[in-house]
C-alpha cells in the first residue's frame, strides 16, 4: 500500500495512494531504513482508516502522540491526520451537539447536560488534546461527590465517551481519555417495587379525571412507556373488535420493526378507554388530550395522586409500573410473548424489569406445606395396589408347593422344612 524510496545522502520518502486515488509523498529527510519502515507501517494504517472511515488503531494512536510537530504537519498536509489547529472543549462540544440533527429533543437535552458538566469541570478553553485520562477520573469522582447515583454517573461517562469518539473520527485527537470509565448501566434491585393490584386500585380511585385514570392504567396494565407512548396513542390504534392496541414507540423506532408493537386490549384497560372515548370531542385524534403540553410534569402529579391515595411513593414511579406488569405477565405467558408486548428484550427484562415478589415466596411456602401434608410412606404401609400382585404370587406359590409335596409323598421322603 505504501513504499519507501531512497534519495541521496540517505534521505527517505514514503509514497502511498490516498483515499482520493492520488499519489502522495511524505519526505522523512535523512533517516535509517528501520525508522522509515516504522513510519511506513503507521502510514499504511492511517490510509486504511481514512478510506474505511474507522478510528485509528490504538498502537498507531499512541505512536502519533509521541511524534514531533514536524512529522505531524507532514501527515496533516497529505490528509492522514487533522491539522494542527487546536479545538477547545466547549467549541467542539457545541459544534457536535448542533450537528446531531438525527437525535430527539430529550436525547439532545442529555447531551447538553453532560457538556455543561464537562465544561464546568475542565474549563471552556481547554484543548481537546490536553484532556487526560486523569482528568476523566477526577471528573467522575466530582460527580459522585456531588451526590449523583452510580448509574447517573455511568450515563454521563457514556456520553463523554461519545463526544471524544467523535473527536477521534475527525482526527482532532488520537485517543479517548474517557475510554476506561465504566459506562454500563447496572440494575439496582433496591429500586425495584411491585405495585400490587390493591395499590393500583387505590391510585385509580384517587385520580382526578378519566384521562389520568387511563394514563395510570396504560402504565400499570398496558406496560406503556410514559409519557412518549401514551401521548402517541390514537383512537385509530385501538381495535375494539379484535381486542388489540397498536403502541407507537419513539424509543425503539430506530430498530428494525421497532416503531410500533401490538398489545392485547387487557380487561383492565377497556373500562378507562371506554370512559375516555365517551368524553372525547368529535374529531379528536389522540386518546390523551389534556396533558400533551411538554411543560406538564406528570411525575409530580402522580406523586400527589399516590399520596392522596394514602400510599408511599415507590422509587421509580412509571418504570416500576412497567416492571410490575412484565413480572405479572411472565407468570402466565411465555417470555418472548411478554417481551413483544412490553417492547424490550429478554436480556433487558432479566436485568432491569423482572422482580422477585412476596407472592413468589408465599406460593413457594404454600407448595411446601401442601407437600408436607402428604403422610410419608413407611415400610409397614402397603404400596398402592400392593395387595393385588402378592395375592397372585401367593396363589402361584401355593400351587407349586402342593405339587412338590405330592412328589415327596410318592417318593416316601420327608416334606421340606420352611425357613431354612
Amino acid at each position: 500500500m505504501a513504499s519507501i524510496s531512497r534519495g541521496k545522502n540517505g534521505h527517505k520518502t514514503i509514497q502511498f495512494i490516498g483515499a482520493d486515488s492520488k499519489r502522495r509523498s511524505i519526505r522523512l529527510g535523512k533517516s535509517s531504513i528501520r525508522q522509515a519502515e516504522s513510519v511506513k507501517v503507521h502510514v499504511e494504517r492511517l490510509v486504511t482508516a481514512s478510506i474505511s472511515g474507522h478510528a485509528v488503531d490504538d498502537e498507531t494512536t499512541r505512536w502519533l502522540v509521541d511524534r514531533d510537530d514536524a512529522l505531524k504537519d507532514k501527515l496533516s498536509r497529505v490528509g492522514l491526520i487533522q491539522g494542527q489547529a487546536v479545538s477547545t472543549l466547549e467549541a467542539f462540544l457545541d459544534e457536535y451537539v448542533v450537528s446531531r440533527t438525527d437525535l430527539k429533543p430529550r436525547t439532545i437535552a442529555k447531551l447538553l447536560t453532560t457538556e455543561k458538566s464537562l465544561v464546568g469541570f475542565l474549563g471552556s478553553t481547554i484543548s481537546l488534546r490536553d484532556v487526560s485520562p486523569g482528568d476523566a477520573d477526577d471528573w467522575r469522582r466530582s460527580l459522585l461527590k456531588a451526590g449523583l447515583s452510580e448509574n447517573t454517573v455511568r450515563k454521563h461517562a457514556s456520553i463523554a465517551k461519545q463526544f471524544f469518539t467523535a473527536a477521534i473520527r475527525k482526527r482532532l485527537i488520537f485517543s479517548n481519555p474517557f475510554a476506561d470509565l465504566k459506562s454500563t448501566i447496572r440494575p439496582n434491585p433496591s429500586r425495584f417495587y411491585f405495585v400490587t393490584r390493591d395499590e393500583a386500585d387505590a391510585v385509580l380511585d384517587a385520580c382526578p379525571d378519566a384521562q389520568w385514570r387511563l394514563l395510570f392504567a396504560l402504565s400499570r396494565y398496558g406496560g406503556l412507556r410514559c409519557p412518549s407512548e401514551h401521548l402517541l396513542l390514537r383512537w385509530g390504534d385501538i381495535d375494539w373488535e379484535k381486542g388489540r392496541i397498536r403502541v407507537h414507540s419513539p424509543k425503539t423506532e430506530h430498530h428494525l420493526g421497532g416503531d410500533s408493537r401490538v398489545i392485547p386490549l387487557f380487561p383492565q384497560l377497556r373500562t378507562p378507554l371506554e370512559e375516555c372515548f365517551e368524553l372525547a370531542e368529535p374529531g379528536d385524534e389522540y386518546v390523551i388530550t389534556r396533558y400533551r403540553n411538554t411543560n406538564v410534569n406528570l411525575r409530580t402529579q402522580l406523586l400527589r395522586i399516590i399520596e392522596r391515595a394514602g400510599l408511599q411513593p415507590w422509587p421509580k414511579l412509571f418504570q416500576n409500573l412497567r416492571s410490575t406488569r412484565q413480572t405479572e405477565l411472565e407468570e402466565t405467558f411465555p417470555s418472548h410473548v411478554v417481551c413483544a408486548w412490553i417492547g424490550n428484550t429478554r436480556a433487558i427484562a432479566a436485568k432491569h424489569y423482572l422482580q422477585v415478589t412476596d407472592g413468589h415466596f408465599e406460593k413457594a411456602v404454600q407448595k411446601a406445606v401442601q407437600q408436607t401434608a402428604v403422610p410419608p410412606r413407611t415400610e409397614s404401609q402397603p404400596k398402592p395396589g400392593a395387595h393385588e400382585k402378592p395375592l397372585v404370587l401367593q396363589g402361584v406359590a401355593t400351587e407349586c408347593e402342593n405339587s412338590r409335596l405330592a412328589e415327596v409323598a410318592e417318593e416316601g421322603l420327608e416334606p421340606p422344612t420352611r425357613g431354612l
